[in-house]
């Protein structure tokens, strides 16, 4: 399985100063595990020296404008675990998530397509990582599909070399336990290198590239 002509697959994702991308503990009220809501300060907070600088602007720009499809876990859509049972459960965005695309969340028990405000459906999709990209290259058509997390299914998606650019936000910040996105792998074997990097105060911004 590969990108389509003109359609890449990225991801984008924030991490401490010591690897991690969530902290510990995930529920309702630490959707990013404890103390993983500090990794965003860069575009959550307001100012010159945070979502305000050039430099986190055209990163934000580049992150979200123009996908053409996205894809998450389960856990990053929400707390929810096993059934569904009667859970009306939307995801953590309210009422318009900031995707505006169809967006396609891996899990293992099915549910029914969630219609939300300013274009974002998301699809529910139970074949595994493959079926879900598939779906999502199919539907972006030229535009590129970008991944969210959770650690899990980013790992799996690395392991199959399946994809082609990482934009990763360091943020000046420790977190000291929780989740790695590189735990267990070897990016450089996968063929990725250190293609730029650029700075604002609030993070160092680094973008990694397949080209093996």
């Amino acid at each position: 399985m590969s990108a389509q002509a003109g359609n890449k697959v990225n991801l984008s994702m924030s991490v401490s100063a010591d690897g991690f991308v969530a902290g510990p503990n995930q529920d309702e009220d630490n959707p990013l595990g404890v103390g993983g809501i500090e990794l965003h300060r860069w575009h959550i907070d307001e100012g010159p020296e945070s979502g305000g600088h050039p430099v986190n602007k055209q990163v934000m720009s580049e992150m979200m404008d123009g996908m053409g499809a996205f894809i998450m876990g389960r856990n990053m859509f929400g707390p929810i675990r096993g059934e569904w049972g009667d859970s009306d459960w939307k995801g953590w965005w309210g009422d318009d998530p900031p995707y505006h695309a169809p967006t396609y969340v891996l899990t293992d028990h099915a549910h029914d397509p969630i219609e939300m405000e300013g274009g974002t459906v998301f699809h529910f999709v139970t074949d595994g990582i493959g079926e879900a990209l598939r779906r999502a290259q199919e539907v972006a058509g030229d535009k590129d599909v970008r991944l969210g997390g959770g650690v899990s299914t980013l790992q799996q998606y690395l392991r199959e070399r399946l994809i082609d650019e990482l934009h990763l936000a360091i943020s000046p910040i420790l977190l000291g336990s929780g989740e790695r996105l590189f735990e267990g792998l070897d990016a450089v074997a996968l063929g990725y290198e250190c293609v730029e990097h650029k700075a604002s105060p609030a993070a160092m911004h680094v973008v990694l590239r397949k080209t093996a």
